[in-house]
């Protein structure tokens, strides 16, 4: 079970990605808050507490989707770590982009992991228990927000 002092934001536009992610978190017995932005820009104004959105509490594991309106995923971790608020937030890739320079832009931007969405059903499952031992495991620093 994760700390429940861990926020958990799901950055994706796609509501059958979300819904496998949460059903995940519920399977793995994740019972830390979970968020949802549909796209980056909802993404950044939640974790700021801007746009009438009620700020997240950090610290805050992201699970974003690189493939989004808006804002994608590359410019939201651009955004992200410009931010010194939320530059530390951990940040998990699952999308269903496989490209090299993808892969290469996401870890200049210091993620955690990347994980594609091959195989909806297993990619999830991994990715959910690769969330959950990360949290289990690595010290997240305090809020300062």
């Amino acid at each position: 079970m994760f700390s429940e002092t861990v926020s958990i934001m799901i950055v994706d536009d796609d509501e059958v990605d979300v819904r496998a992610i949460q059903r995940g978190l519920r399977q793995q017995r994740i019972v830390n808050p979970v968020f949802v932005a549909s796209d980056g820009q909802q993404g950044l104004d939640m974790l700021r507490g801007e746009q009438g959105h009620e700020r997240i509490p950090q610290p805050a594991l992201i699970v974003l989707d690189l493939n989004m309106p808006r804002m994608t995923g590359l410019e939201f971790l651009e955004a992200l770590r410009g931010d010194d608020n939320l530059a530390n937030s951990i940040v998990f890739i699952l999308t269903s982009s496989n490209a090299d320079e993808d892969k290469i832009a996401a870890y200049k931007h210091h993620i955690a992991g990347y994980v594609v969405k091959s195989d909806a059903g297993v990619s999830f499952l991994k990715a959910v228990q690769m969330v959950q031992k990360y949290v289990l495991c690595v010290q997240f620093p305090p809020d300062h927000g």
